[in-house]
């Protein structure tokens, strides 16, 4: 039996909530008993909630947050041993390196049972800067049984860090039965009437929570520059991180104009849905500063969409410049806005060969089987009994 610990876990928002909770149901598929310690707000300081069904034999405990983590921790701690003495688990996992990775690797060596952490993007490329803990973060990538990372060139950072060389890559997955294209004869005309985008309006998208780090000041002058040519708008498919809506408020002000053609869907709880909005960008936008390997980017590529990104993290290793998508070095992303008119003058040949290359990748290399396979090699070495 399994022991997971993540910071965020469904119906939480964003990425790390998102691969936390299909990295279970994986796992239970894989017939593996998880319980999953994850942290909430909404409860009261030290509160744990009753545990919630995953699947057979598998349950999701909620602790509340104390205000800061010197009182969370070791709190956590207490829960995680009276859960360890119910259920006596044979393996933990801490999802993203701090604080789930640490807590995992410190309780697993505290218990004399196997752990793995699984890094994802931030928790290396900020954690090892201030106000990150550097010491924490290279104990626990030496301490740790095994590691995964969601990218190739996360796996080298670890390497470094750690001064290790037996980190897995365990890629990021897409349901493909939910993200595909656009059936020719599908109907996008109702959504965009329903959302107010105009007939003529080229729909530049982004999908999930925008913040600084995802670009969100290159997605405004994108925007621009594109307006400054032809009629256009952009969808936020998700939300605005609130400390970063004075950004926003900055831009209405000083374009108050193009602004306008911003449309934030807000949080969308059904992946259905969020397809939907991906089949209706023209142009899809992942102008990351930094980044481990962007689910959302994934997606797009699914839904055929025509992408240009930043070259950050592990993004080149799944956009192929020209073949199946577009990359833009992050020291040209101020060009966004030129890149996207000049993907639109394209022929519409060529953009076709190119969404269907970007759909194909996914298809072949980023589905759930494959996560499946993945997965199957790291249960192997980390709990090689339960095979």
């Amino acid at each position: 039996m399994l022991l997971l610990i993540t910071e965020r876990f469904a119906p939480d928002l964003g990425g790390l909530a998102s691969s936390a909770t299909r990295l279970v149901n994986t796992l239970c598929q894989l017939g593996i008993e998880v319980d999953v310690v994850t942290w909430s707000r909404y409860l009261q300081p030290g509160e744990v909630s009753p545990p919630e069904t995953i699947a057979a034999n598998s349950r999701l405990y909620r602790i509340g947050l104390y205000r800061h983590w010197d009182m969370t921790m070791p709190h956590t701690l207490n829960v995680l041993d009276w859960l360890h003495q119910t259920y006596d688990y044979d393996a933990v996992w801490g999802h993203y390196l701090f604080p789930s990775g640490f807590l995992a690797t410190w309780f697993a060596g505290l218990k004399g049972l196997p752990c793995t952490v699984s890094a994802r993007g931030n928790d290396i490329d900020r954690e090892m800067f201030p106000p990150g803990d550097f010491a924490r973060l290279q104990w626990t990538l030496q301490h740790a049984n095994l590691i995964t990372a969601v990218s190739a060139d996360m796996g080298r950072k670890i390497r470094l860090l750690g001064g290790r060389d037996d980190v897995l890559v365990l890629k990021n997955a897409v349901d493909t039965e939910i993200f595909f294209p656009q059936h020719p004869s599908g109907n996008k005309v109702n959504l965009r009437d329903a959302l107010g985008i105009a007939a003529d309006e080229v729909v530049l998208g982004f999908c999930g929570e925008l913040r600084e780090k995802k670009g969100q000041q290159f997605l405004l002058n994108a925007l621009t520059t594109v307006r400054s040519q032809r009629p256009a708008c952009l969808l936020i498919i998700g939300e605005v991180r609130a400390s970063q809506e004075s950004l926003l408020q900055l831009y209405k002000v000083q374009q108050p104009e193009n602004a306008q053609r911003i449309i934030v869907t807000g949080h969308l709880s059904h992946p259905k849905t969020v397809a939907e909005y991906l089949r209706l960008c023209d142009v899809y936008l992942q102008p990351s500063l930094w980044e481990g390997m962007p689910n959302a980017l994934l997606e797009a590529m699914a839904c055929g969409c025509c992408c240009i990104a930043s070259d950050a993290g592990g993004i080149p290793e799944v956009i192929l410049h020209g073949e199946n998508g577009f990359i833009l070095p992050r020291s040209h992303l101020h060009k966004l806005g030129e890149a996207v008119l000049e993907c639109l003058t394209m022929p519409q040949e060529k953009i076709s060969k190119i969404t269907q290359a970007a759909s194909d990748r996914i298809l072949y290399e980023y589905s759930l089987t494959q996560e499946q396979l993945q997965l199957q090699t790291v249960i192997a070495r980390l709990m090689p009994n339960s095979q």
